[in-house]
């Protein structure tokens, strides 16, 4: 089960960068740590949207997320520190038997809503990008109710 985790996070990598080299936008590719751990790709459509990927895994399952993200405002009026928010949408599937609340053993999928509340930095020496955020989702399909645990801290190379 890691060794298909492992693949799957380097062919969805490799993927978005194969993707961004043929783009004309600033993109951003890297990690995610949190309760909920796995990779994020960010790709910017204007000066002050973007759309975020998220691949996590927890419970022994796998989730992706898609965001859309206004990042409109000068965080403490340090330059290359801005606040961003969005929303989204994420399809799962995790083993019950791990989820003491969910009640029910085996696979479960979910499909639900996201939003995204964040703060980042872009370094200017070196190509990298921190963030930190927190991403409340609400599962629509399967176990549906809310999960606010979705903190996390992310470190992308800017491409």
């Amino acid at each position: 089960m890691i060794m298909k985790k492992i693949w799957l996070t380097f062919v969805l990598m490799l993927s978005l960068t194969v993707i961004t080299q043929a783009q004309d936008y600033e993109t951003a590719i890297g990690l995610r740590g949190g309760l909920y751990n796995g990779v994020t790709a960010k790709h910017f459509l204007t000066t002050k949207s973007a759309v975020e990927g998220i691949a996590l895994t927890r419970w022994q399952g796998f989730s992706v997320t898609g965001l859309y993200e206004l990042h409109k405002y000068t965080a403490f009026d340090v330059d290359r520190l801005n606040w961003y928010y969005g929303a989204g949408a994420h399809l799962g599937i995790w083993d019950g038997t791990y989820v003491s609340w969910l009640g029910t053993a085996g696979y479960q999928m979910v499909i639900g809503i996201d939003a995204i509340l964040g703060i980042e930095y872009n370094l200017e020496e070196i190509p990298i990008n921190i963030s930190l955020d927190w991403k409340p989702a609400f599962n629509l399909i399967g176990y549906s109710g809310p999960n606010l645990d979705g903190a996390a801290f992310s470190i992308r190379y800017t491409l």
